[in-house]
């Protein structure tokens, strides 16, 4: 009788064995996702989601699959999901002055540009000086230079030390000039007053 509770003692402990094995070696990622969510928040304060914002977004998004799984205590996968997001996030962060550069390249392409078509809508305003049936549109165009003039001092400003906003109030002016120009020039050469009789 000894003998058979011996033999099922062992034999219960030898089927237990494996469960209690992975028990003790099944424990949550805590290392490796406070890795990952430093490396997120790194990229986040170096303004990843500014001008890398696909790859920070791909960055979050593991780091969010990450925590569901070790809340599903799927902790392998938590563990394989966290080292691929701080790899995402470091590749973000890698991105990020590149990106920025270009911004920048951009940003200073637009500034040529908006100054070019100011000057010539202040080219084309005061060739129709002489033209007074045109005042009253020399006035809204001249005011339109003007506000465009602050935006555009504004946003060379805000370049300086924040790029990408810079950069996007100097491409909303661009835009703008743009659509505008033409036609204010166009308007500006439309014909002299008839002389009165």
């Amino acid at each position: 009788m000894l003998k058979k509770r011996l033999y099922y003692g062992f034999f219960a402990a030898l089927i237990a064995l494996p469960f209690v094995i992975s028990a003790g070696c099944s424990k949550p990622p805590t290392e490796e996702i406070a890795k990952a969510e430093k490396a997120v928040e790194d990229a986040r304060q170096k303004e990843a989601p500014a001008y890398v914002p696909d790859l920070f977004a791909k960055a979050d998004e593991s780091l969010k699959k990450a925590k569901d799984f070790v809340t599903g205590k799927k902790y392998k996968e938590a563990k394989q999901a966290a080292v691929e997001t701080e790899g995402l996030a470091q590749q973000a962060i890698t991105a990020i002055e590149p990106a920025k550069a270009k911004i920048k390249a951009d940003a200073d392409q637009a500034v040529l540009d908006i100054q070019k078509g100011m000057d010539e809508l202040k080219a084309a305003v005061e060739g129709s000086a002489k033209k007074k049936a045109l005042t009253q549109k020399r006035e809204e165009i001249q005011a339109m230079i003007a506000k465009w003039e602050a935006d555009f001092a504004a946003a060379k400003e805000k370049l300086q030390t924040k790029v990408k906003e810079g950069a996007d109030s100097l491409k909303a002016i661009k835009e703008d000039l743009g659509a505008k120009k033409d036609e204010a020039i166009s308007a500006l050469s439309g014909p002299a007053a008839a002389p009165k009789k």
